[in-house]
């Protein structure tokens, strides 16, 4: 068991391959944290794991609303951009959706490091070039080492 784990990606269709084999692996209360710069394909991949889920709906980057929930029967699928956030007294309901029964998906989540959960899968996302990606996973916690097992 090795808590860390790299999937190379080519093309923003072989990210999103790779979003539905890790959503194919997640359960409610999980929480996936999404590190890179911009334009890496954080977004691309969580495109994949809301396929895995049953998400019908288009899911697109939250950065301007910074939360948007996709509910498709009883999956709940929460999908946060912190990029614009540096306030961790914001007003915004962060940890309701952080512990919920959904699977939480966040974006830049490090600028709220002190509202993050104990366990969580990170996974950080390197640009090689244009299309190509390096996604790096890491788990903390028992549940999120069984997801980087099976990647």
């Amino acid at each position: 068991m090795n808590n860390i784990k790299i999937k190379k990606t080519n093309s923003a269709e072989e990210t999103i391959h790779l979003g539905h084999q890790v959503g194919l692996l997640l359960k409610p209360e999980m929480t996936i944290l999404l590190a890179g710069d911009l334009a890496a394909g954080k977004t691309t991949l969580t495109k994949g794991i809301g396929l895995a889920l049953g998400i019908k709906a288009v899911i697109n980057s939250p950065s301007f609303t910074i939360l948007k929930r996709y509910l498709e029967d009883e999956v709940k699928l929460y999908h946060l951009d912190l990029y614009r956030l540096d306030d961790e007294g914001m007003d915004f309901d962060l940890e309701d959706y952080i512990n919920s029964d959904g699977i939480t998906v966040i974006e830049w989540p490090f600028n709220v490091k002190s509202l993050l959960p104990k366990e969580y899968l990170l996974i950080e996302i390197e640009i090689i070039s244009e299309n190509k990606r390096n996604f790096t996973f890491k788990a903390k916690g028992r549940k999120y080492q069984e997801v980087v097992d099976y990647l």
